[in-house]
């Protein structure tokens, strides 16, 4: 494959990132901690000490749904295990001998927020709490999570056991990336099978702000004593997404939709789509095809701001003629300011028949096409 950066054509101006906003300019915020992001960019709207490490409660069941849905084999029954379930605090109900799915699991941590689900999960997968833990802190340290460290899978409080407001922001965009996890953790209420025989029940969500905020799509609340109101939210208007996490905040649902009016008036839908692409072609009456994009990716950016992008392309060295559109060539990946954003399929915009060659005459039949064309 060929692998190369093309700046876009909106990038010639190149202008540097915008300042960050100040959260203290933003009057009646009461959280602790907290932060406002782009989801897609990183870009940081509002914060306030968002790289201090601190407690995160039940937002911690964000890592611990996400590592289950990437475990795969959703759907497949199985007992769980008693003394896992034994838990204090919130519960999606599992008694001893329940035959569950980790499908069911995941449910019961993103909605009810059950303690037993987290637990008979770590159990499932990591053997034992700490080898779960293990497990949650690699996941972290690929996805960027610096000021992180997990040690429980429900988020009850232990030594150690904390993440920054800005960490727990970069967990819930990888997390939302996954589609099980966005489908589950946007839903008001499920209804889901589990019990020993299982039977039919409905769960629900306990963040009130799907349905009472604009846009609201996910993610995750959280409560310790320790920790106190925990929220980690996700947004999306007008094609633009932006995360926000509140830590250890008494009036988190009003913060977050604070923040959220207040972000979006600042911010526009800016999209990128691969141009100017080409690919060789071997044997063909044409050498090269210009490509396309099968889609765009777009973001949100502050207003009248110009971001520096970048586009890398990974383009199929040759193709072999005859080649018809809508042929695959490759890919382009979209970069904001050094970020990746997005990807794009690349087919051919136009086609090609096989290179047509004259057949070489012999001194007999050139005399003769000679006299004809007398």
């Amino acid at each position: 494959m060929i692998k190369k950066f093309c700046s876009f054509l909106a990038a010639a101006i190149i202008m540097l990132p915008a300042p960050i906003c100040s959260a203290e300019g933003l009057a009646g915020i009461s959280a602790k901690s907290y932060v406002l992001v782009e989801k897609n960019t990183g870009e940081i709207i509002f914060e306030k000490d968002p790289y201090v490490k601190l407690p995160m409660a039940s937002t911690t069941k964000i890592m611990t749904t996400l590592l289950c849905l990437e475990s795969g084999d959703l759907d497949t029954p199985f007992v769980v295990d008693s003394e896992a379930i034994k838990t204090e605090g919130s519960s999606m109900g599992l008694v001893e001998g329940d035959i569950v799915t980790k499908r069911a699991l995941c449910i019961g941590m993103l909605l009810p927020s059950g303690n037993d689900a987290a637990n008979a999960v770590a159990v499932h997968l990591g053997g034992t709490f700490e080898g779960f833990a293990k497990m949650m802190n690699q996941r972290a340290a690929k996805i960027g999570m610096t000021r992180t460290c997990f040690v429980t899978p429900s988020g009850l409080e232990a030594e150690g056991h904390g993440s920054s407001a800005y960490d727990m922001a970069l967990l819930a965009g990888e997390a939302m990336k996954n589609e099980d996890f966005a489908g589950i953790c946007s839903k008001q209420t499920m209804k889901l099978s589990f019990g020993n025989p299982p039977y039919d029940r409905w769960l629900k969500n306990t963040n009130k702000l799907l349905g009472s905020c604009d846009g609201v799509n996910g993610v995750k609340t959280g409560f310790t004593d320790e920790a106190g109101r925990c929220l980690v939210s996700s947004c999306e208007r007008n094609g633009i997404s932006l995360i926000c996490v509140t830590l250890n905040d008494p009036n988190d649902y009003a913060d977050h939709k604070a923040l959220y009016d207040k972000g979006f008036s600042m911010m526009e839908k800016y999209t990128v789509s691969a141009s100017g692409c080409t690919v060789n072609v071997v044997g063909g009456e044409k050498d090269t095809l210009r490509l396309a994009a099968d889609t765009s990716v777009s973001f949100g950016v502050r207003k009248s701001d110009i971001p520096e992008t970048e586009q890398e392309l990974n383009i199929k060295h040759f193709l072999y003629a005859p080649v018809e559109k809508d042929t695959y060539a490759g890919t382009v990946n979209y970069y904001c300011r050094g970020r990746y954003v997005g990807s794009s399929l690349l087919y051919t915009a136009e086609g090609t028949d096989i290179k047509k060659t004259e057949k070489k005459q012999n001194l007999f039949q050139k005399i003769r096409d000679f006299f004809i064309e007398l």
